[in-house]
């Protein structure tokens, strides 16, 4: 199974989004949606789980929930925006994959059984960083793979 993870839209859904994603059998967005049309767009390419960040206080992104946990092939994912704000023992709650965004950097790291998964950002690019998004394949293992957008 392939999921497509991405964070960090702010509000722009670049159609190399749209391309890098297309094959992905579900979709993570961890927040900082920006815009609720972003995740209709992605609900054309497979379903979405999102999760809110922290510049989604108005309108409908603002009722999305700030975590959020899914079953995927038999790996449950756990949906946070800032990792600072992990509110759960992720290896004691059975979770496979954390997924996070907030920092726009990218990061793949196992910690304790647990992959810790954050795609950097989609959106605008910031702070000299990469415009980023990652797909990970779902087999007896979690991989993941970087793609780099800009």
């Amino acid at each position: 199974m392939q999921i497509g993870i991405l964070s960090d839209t702010h509000g722009l859904l670049r159609p190399e989004t749209l391309e890098a994603l297309k094959g992905s059998e579900h979709i993570l967005h961890a927040g900082d949606v920006g815009n609720i049309e972003i995740l209709e767009a992605l609900r054309q390419i497979a379903p979405v789980t999102a999760i809110r960040g922290n510049i989604d206080v108005y309108g409908p992104c603002a009722e999305l929930p700030a975590t959020e946990a899914i079953e995927l092939d038999g790996h449950l994912f756990y949906l946070i925006h800032s990792l600072p704000d992990l509110d759960i023992n992720p290896r004691q709650a059975g979770v496979s994959c954390v997924v996070t965004g907030h920092s726009h950097k990218p990061v793949f790291e196992q910690q304790e059984g647990v992959l810790y998964l954050n795609p950097g950002s989609a959106g605008p690019r910031r702070f000299g960083l990469p415009v980023t998004l990652a797909r990970l394949q779902i087999a007896a293992t979690l991989t993941p793979e970087l793609i780099t957008l800009l």
